[in-house]
């Protein structure tokens, strides 16, 4: 009696500890979350013009289609975006001089943008915990001279700047982020190249020409800080092709301009009527174009 009670038991605890741990099996542990960490200025931001013509942050910048396009490979992705229109490399080191910070409601935590960035690194720096941090920055340091007196001088100032601020911004942030993150740093593409359409003989119009070897000497600091700091460099000047000579043209509305202008006409407002333009933020196409830029440089996350 014994032995026929018994046995029946046996096979019920048996099958209860199979059902249990294929029960278990079935339970997804949810991944630990993992961030993208976007810095810079309004590009950053993926600013453009609204329908006003007033420049706006959106969801559609180079960051949230790199973001869009990682978390396909990487589901606990999150983006984390710290960048804020107007920032110079010295406001971002300092957190003072951005007169669209409030604009921007741009807070960081620590009183600066590098002081917040360095801030998450160091909260989030377990290894493999920020996978992806970008960077754009510069722009704003030379972008006024367009119209200021000596605007040679003024972009001579400004680059002297960048050369000074970019190295300091760059080893911060490489410090500070945790062991196997991609760090990668974008060039500047010439949004003065938009005055080609400008009168003839007009000041707007003379310092097309001038711009291009100054945004080359520009992009040669950065790229030697990118370099110094263990940042890969997204080569956006090269894909808009910047400094391409103006001997090589294309058809445009047209015309025949120089290959060159079409890019910084084809993907920026620079050569919108109002309200839209003129704007030196990429439009949707542009900050696409940004994307593939910068994933060519990350290549691939681990």
């Amino acid at each position: 009696m014994y032995r026929r009670i018994l046995v029946p038991l046996l096979a019920l605890a048996v099958l209860a500890a199979l059902t249990s741990t294929a029960a278990a099996k079935t339970v997804k542990t949810k991944a630990a979350p993992r961030y993208y960490l976007s810095l810079g200025d309004s590009l950053s931001q993926g600013v453009q013009p609204n329908l006003k013509g007033v420049s706006s942050n959106t969801n559609e910048g180079y960051a949230d289609d790199l973001y869009q396009t990682e978390l396909k490979r990487i589901h606990s992705l999150q983006l984390v975006k710290l960048g804020c229109g107007g920032e110079s490399t010295q406001s971002m080191i300092t957190g003072k001089g951005n007169k669209f910070a409030g604009y921007f409601r741009c807070h960081p935590a620590g009183g600066s943008q590098l002081a917040a960035a360095v801030k998450f690194l160091k909260v989030h720096h377990a290894k493999g915990e920020v996978p992806l941090i970008t960077i754009d920055i510069g722009a704003n340091d030379v972008d006024s001279c367009a119209t200021a007196a000596n605007p040679v001088t003024c972009a001579a100032t400004g680059a002297n700047q960048i050369a000074t601020d970019v190295p300091k911004i760059l080893k911060a942030i490489k410090q500070a982020a945790p062991k196997g993150a991609t760090l990668v740093s974008m060039n500047l593409y010439d949004s003065v190249l938009g005055s080609y359409f400008a009168p003839a003989g007009s000041p707007a119009n003379g310092l097309v020409a001038l711009s291009v070897p100054l945004v080359k000497n520009i992009n040669d600091k950065i790229g030697a800080a990118n370099a110094a700091a263990g940042f890969k460099t997204a080569d956006v000047a090269t894909d808009f092709d910047t400094y391409v000579p103006f001997t090589t043209t294309v058809n445009w509305q047209g015309n025949q301009i120089p290959l060159a202008v079409a890019r910084i006409c084809a993907w920026t407002w620079v050569c919108s009527t109002p309200p839209s333009g003129p704007n030196i933020h990429p439009n949707k196409n542009g900050y696409l174009e940004i994307t593939n830029v910068f994933a060519k440089a990350i290549g691939k996350l681990s």
